[in-house]
């Protein structure tokens, strides 16, 4: 557990703004709070031959270039994104790439394999979305993070790239997304840093998503689907778990946790139109599951390991199901990578990973989660009811205004585990309002006018028995770690 000393003084209020160097850019949105930092301009590649180019950035200007993409980009289509990908050269394609899509838990998947295979000492890189404080942590090659100078000279190498590929191919429209630079600096990275294998994370869905350029995953992985982005996913979870199974390749092995029957009707008919191997995962393969509020501990029944013991070090019980997708997805990988990925290995790696920002203990009793949908919620309170509190309970909430927020607060409220809830709005530009936020709590939740304010104050409050958690939305997540940071 990661300890970190929060100093509190009596009426101190502590509210981080520092939206240029700790940007909250999750998404494309979030760069439209983000003006030039220093007071200068960008020279960005515009549809305006004429507009100057620079592609010397140091790594601030190279971030506040990628933070104001959305300004003056529009979505690409599949077929322009490949392109540019294979004018690229494939980066990353030589090592073997994990794919992982699906609603919630994507992110801990990947974690998973990825401290499994550095363990077993496969040079391995790691690219997940969104980040918490720092836009780097989303590139990472053996657990470390892409330093600020690579950062920098890999994102002048792809605009030079982009620059040539606009002019011999015609498409001066054409400029990567937030997402798909991000993405192209990450493979060209990894390419250049001789990785072995990429763990590679979805954004949004999976069928049209930049990462689905890939052309041949070792396997795939497809987590819990729930209801989330509907706007662009579907409506219904089958038509959510339709998008995800978009990647889904020819004769490549896919490991899902089973589901409701006409999810797993969709996964299972897209592995057969491929020749694909399906590999459905469920709670009959987990034996003598055991927490004691430090360790989430079981065997769990793999078909090349036998049993693999599985000690996770977190107080989120859900884990579980992504380190048992997570072993299955190592074991189709297994015969690559005979003898070094051995029962051990994985038993090692699981009981050494650490994904930050889920049930994450900052301090002793309090707990920072990212549950951002109902279903995340759902097993939020799982945890939390699993948790031995033998005191009181106390929440801070915040949520984007794009989730289901009204079923949110009905499953906290429902749950009866809460004897104090505030609400405070996030940073990010879609947050909800919390007037409305608090509202919905009807009459149980009290309005902050930030959430360090509002952490402080539960910390403040809580007396050794007590837990104070906070979840809602990663954007919160983010905001907590990085103001906790610089409070250490």
């Amino acid at each position: 557990m990661r300890m970190r000393c929060l100093l509190l003084k009596s009426g101190q209020r502590v509210c981080s703004k520092r939206a240029a160097a700790k940007s909250w850019a999750f998404g494309c949105k979030e760069a439209s709070a983000l003006n030039t930092a220093k007071g200068g301009t960008l020279s960005v590649l515009g549809k305006d031959s004429g507009r100057e180019t620079q592609m010397n950035y140091e790594y601030e200007k190279a971030v506040e270039y990628v933070l104001q993409i959305p300004r003056f980009t529009k979505k690409n289509t599949p077929e322009a994104t490949r392109s540019f990908y294979e004018y690229l050269g494939c980066p990353g394609e030589r090592a073997r790439i994990i794919h992982v899509a699906g609603t919630n838990g994507k992110g801990s998947v990947c974690s998973y394999i990825n401290a499994v295979l550095i363990r077993a000492g496969i040079r391995t890189a790691l690219f997940t979305s969104p980040h918490l404080v720092d836009i780097r942590e989303r590139i990472r090659v053996d657990g470390k993070m892409v330093s600020r100078q690579e950062f920098a000279h890999t994102l002048n190498r792809c605009l030079e790239e982009l620059e040539r590929f606009r002019q011999t191919e015609g498409n001066g429209e054409y400029h990567p997304t937030f997402f798909e630079i991000l993405f192209f600096l990450g493979m060209l990275w990894f390419e250049e840093k001789g990785v072995e294998a990429i763990v590679l994370e979805t954004g949004l869905g999976g069928r049209l998503d930049a990462t689905n350029v890939i052309s041949a995953p070792a396997v795939c992985v497809i987590t819990r689907i729930g209801l989330d982005h509907m706007e662009y996913l579907g409506n219904t979870k089958a038509e959510i778990a339709g998008e995800k199974a978009g990647i889904i390749k020819k004769g490549v092995p896919v490991v899902f946790w089973e589901q409701e029957a006409e999810v797993n009707r969709v996964i299972v008919e897209k592995t057969e139109q491929l020749g694909a191997q399906a590999v459905c995962v469920s709670e009959k393969d987990v034996l003598f599951f055991n927490f004691d509020n430090k360790t989430v501990d079981f065997s769990l029944r793999s078909e090349y390991y036998g049993y693999v013991r599985v000690c996770l070090h977190t107080l989120a019980i859900y884990q579980k199901e992504n380190a048992a997708l997570s072993v299955r997805a190592l074991e189709a990988l297994g015969h690559l990578y005979e003898p070094v990925l051995s029962r051990e290995m994985i038993e090692e790696g699981l009981a050494s990973a650490k994904w930050e920002g889920r049930m994450d203990e900052v301090m002793p009793g309090v707990v920072i989660d990212g549950a951002h949908n109902e279903d995340g919620v759902r097993v939020f309170l799982e945890s939390v009811r699993a948790d031995g509190c033998c005191g009181k309970r106390f929440l801070l909430f915040s949520v984007v205004s794009d989730k289901r927020a009204e079923q949110m607060a009905a499953q906290i409220l429902e749950s009866g585990l809460f004897s104090r809830i505030v609400v405070a709005e996030n940073e990010s530009s879609r947050s909800r309002a919390g007037g409305q936020v608090v509202s919905l709590f009807k009459g149980q939740a009290v309005l902050y006018e930030s959430p360090e304010e509002a952490f402080r104050f539960l910390i403040e409050e809580k007396q050794e028995t007590d837990r104070v958690y906070a979840t809602g939305s990663l954007y919160l997540a983010g905001q907590l770690l990085d103001w906790l940071e610089n409070e250490n």
